[in-house]
């Protein structure tokens, strides 16, 4: 079983296949081109041959129909001549007459015989033919004989034996054996180059990967060969990279998870530590130090439930549970929760609507994307400032437009702030307080409903926060 899994593996293997494709691109070219050489020259040698044979025949026209011949007439002279031909070419001359008797045959066995061919009918009708038999190897040519005053009395048949055609194709083909033998040879030679020097970049590059596996480099060298695997090379670095960063984000999640859910314990076990390590605390103090442990155990909660929305959002399997929904309604109601907070700040919040939406949302997971929006808007936001919230719809989207004129966001923040705990000011976020997921979540809800979001904003001046969402979902296929 190991043996035949080590051929398959060998049988699919690049080299394998260069070897193989180089051998059949040197050997099949010839095996073709003999046979269609060899076809070629057996057909030019008998047209060449048969058109001699006609001119050569044309020649004795004028001898054989004066000399009496065709009408039976002897000539021992004529006879020695035509014989002569006739033994020259390996072959036979016969001579009939127009009702296609033989009347010379230079065998001198068929003489007052009647031949009856189509070859000899069209010759007494004025054509020169020939025809090659295949079973004997024969060429067979057929001129007319006329006389002075150019009427048809016979026809001239002459026979030439192709025997040479075939001893000389014989000759060809043991040569062509030994060049067969040659080029496969070489063939074999290239084949073998070829596929070691084709593989060995794409070998190099696997030794390398192996390298990065096992950790020994984290990038492929560069390395000078083909233009695709250098292409390829560049990819797979730039896949390295993304993975490093993807690891590094891990890591830095992993740090600020455990220090955001590690500071709330940290200040609730101060404020535990002091309440037990002090006698006769006074009522007041005790009821401070009590609240303040409840705004911890609810920032931690907080920072709970914003993890495991996350999860469930990351999950490949996640669902949406989609509805049609009447947008309008939705923000409206997520305003007047959202009001006291706004209220509090002295932040005035608008909200303008172009037209009634309705589009196919799943109802828990789009709040969050507004509330969370919003609610940033609010929080980073100077006293007395305002927050306007727009809706509008085409054809195919609905979108809603989150715009404010607080703090902003710094030029080299605003590509990370949708990224798990980023924070652009973390001094002022401190004071504000959140989790430094609302965002991230915000980010993934739109994209499990097929949108997007965009921000665009200026240190001092605002953010403004630009959702586009499909009025119809269409669950991907990898969902």
């Amino acid at each position: 079983m190991k043996k035949h899994f080590s051929f398959s593996a060998h049988f699919h293997s690049l080299r394998f296949k260069i070897a193989i494709i180089v051998l059949l691109v040197g050997i099949i070219p010839f095996m073709v081109c003999v046979p269609i050489s060899l076809k070629a020259y057996k057909s030019v040698a008998i047209h060449t041959d048969a058109t001699n044979l006609m001119a050569e025949a044309v020649q004795y026209n004028n001898q054989i129909v004066t000399s009496g011949y065709v009408a039976g007439e002897e000539n021992r002279v004529l006879d020695t001549k035509l014989k002569a031909v006739a033994d020259s070419n390996n072959g036979r001359i016969l001579v009939i007459n127009s009702n296609l008797k033989i009347v010379r045959d230079s065998f001198s066995v068929d003489m007052g015989k009647t031949v009856i061919w189509k070859n000899i009918i069209d010759t007494l009708q004025g054509n020169q033919l020939y025809y090659y038999d295949e079973n004997t190897k024969t060429i067979i040519v057929s001129v007319p004989l006329t006389n002075s005053q150019g009427e048809i009395v016979g026809a001239l048949v002459m026979n030439k034996s192709t025997d040479y055609v075939e001893q000389n194709i014989d000759i060809f083909v043991s040569y062509m054996l030994i060049g067969g033998v040659i080029v496969t040879l070489f063939s074999i030679l290239v084949a073998v180059f070829c596929a070691i020097r084709f593989s060995r970049p794409i070998k190099k590059m696997s030794t390398s990967l192996d390298g990065i596996i096992r950790e020994y480099t984290n990038e492929l060298p560069d390395q000078k060969s083909f233009t695709e695997l250098e292409q390829v090379s560049g990819k797979f670095n730039e896949v390295i990279g993304k993975l490093q960063s993807i690891d590094e984000s891990r890591q830095e999640f992993v740090s600020n998870v455990s220090h955001e859910l590690k500071t709330p314990l940290t200040s609730m076990k101060v404020l535990a530590d002091s309440l037990n390590g002090s006698d006769n605390v006074p009522i007041e103090m005790y009821r401070e130090f009590m609240v303040d442990i409840g705004e911890e155990i609810d920032r931690e909660t907080k920072i709970i439930n914003d993890l495991l929305s996350l999860v469930r959002m990351d999950k490949s399997g996640a669902k949406l549970n989609v509805s049609a929904v009447n947008i309008n309604e939705l923000i409206e109601h997520i305003l007047k929760r959202l009001k006291p907070i706004a209220d509090k700040a002295d932040i005035e919040v608008v909200f303008e609507s172009f037209r009634p939406v309705v589009a196919e949302v799943d109802e828990v997971k789009f709040t969050l994307v507004i509330t969370n929006l919003v609610e940033n808007a609010i929080k980073y936001n100077n006293q007395g400032g305002w927050v306007h919230i727009s809706l509008n719809s085409d054809h195919q989207f609905f979108y809603i437009k989150v715009e404010d004129n607080g703090l902003g966001i710094p030029e080299d923040s605003a590509p990370h702030i949708f990224e798990r705990f980023y924070r652009a000011d973390k001094s002022h976020s401190r004071e504000i307080g959140g989790t430094g997921l609302g965002l991230a979540i915000t980010k993934s809800a739109i994209a499990m409903h097929n949108g997007e979001v965009k921000v665009r904003s200026k240190l001092g001046e605002g953010s403004t926060f630009d959702v586009r969402i499909p009025l119809n979902y269409i669950e991907k296929e990898n969902q």
